[in-house]
C-alpha cells in the first residue's frame, strides 16, 4: 500500500479519542457500538476526549458511561493516527486494564461482549485493529498510522515496542 501523500510529519487529528480493552482470564471485554462513528461495529469501549481532559481521563469517564464500569490502573499502550475520507481525522490514545469495578452493563451507547481472545470477531471490527490489537494483547506498545476511505483501510503503519514508544517521547 502507499502512503496517499498524508504528510505523517505534520499530520494532526482534529478528533482525540480513546479505546479500552479490559482483558481477564483469556477473555477480552468488547462492545457493540450502537450509536456515533462506528455504530454497528465490534470495538473497545471509548470516545472523544472532552477539553481540558486528559486521554486518561476519558478512557474511564468512557467505560462509565458505555459500560458502567471503571477501569482500575489503566496502562497506555499505544496511540492510532487515523486520516479519514468521511470523517474527521481522528488521532486515538489506547489502554489496556485487567481489573475493574462495576458490572458490564448494556446502555443507550454499547452492548458489552466478553469474547475469548482467540475468538474476536476481525470481520465486524475496523479493518486496522487487526494490524494492532495482537500486539498490544501480546504486551507490546504501539504507533499505529491509518488511511481509510469510507470504511476501507487503504495504507496502514504500525510501529512496535521501544521505537513507538520512544517516537511519542511518552513511556
Amino acid at each position: 500500500m502507499s502512503d496517499c501523500s498524508v504528510n505523517w510529519t505534520t499530520w494532526q487529528g482534529e478528533m482525540p479519542a480513546t479505546l479500552m480493552f479490559v482483558v481477564q482470564n483469556d477473555q477480552i471485554l468488547l462492545i457493540e457500538k450502537l450509536r456515533g462513528i462506528g455504530e454497528g461495529k465490534i470495538n473497545g469501549p471509548g470516545g472523544k476526549i472532552d477539553p481540558g481532559e486528559t486521554p486518561a481521563e476519558c478512557v474511564v469517564r468512557e467505560c462509565q458511561e458505555e459500560l458502567h464500569i471503571t477501569p482500575l490502573s489503566p496502562i497506555k499502550m499505544g496511540e492510532l493516527w487515523f486520516s479519514m475520507s468521511d470523517i474527521p481525522d481522528i488521532h486515538c490514545h489506547v489502554y489496556t486494564a485487567s481489573k475493574y469495578e462495576g458490572e458490564p452493563t448494556a446502555t443507550e451507547e454499547a452492548i458489552p461482549l466478553w469474547t475469548p481472545l482467540k475468538k474476536i470477531p476481525w470481520e465486524r471490527m475496523w479493518q486496522d485493529d487487526q494490524h494492532w490489537l495482537p500486539h498490544m494483547l501480546n504486551g507490546r506498545k504501539f504507533l499505529g498510522k491509518f488511511i481509510f476511505e469510507g470504511e476501507k483501510l487503504i495504507w496502514c503503519e504500525l510501529l512496535t515496542d521501544d521505537v513507538a514508544v520512544n517516537q511519542w517521547g511518552d513511556k
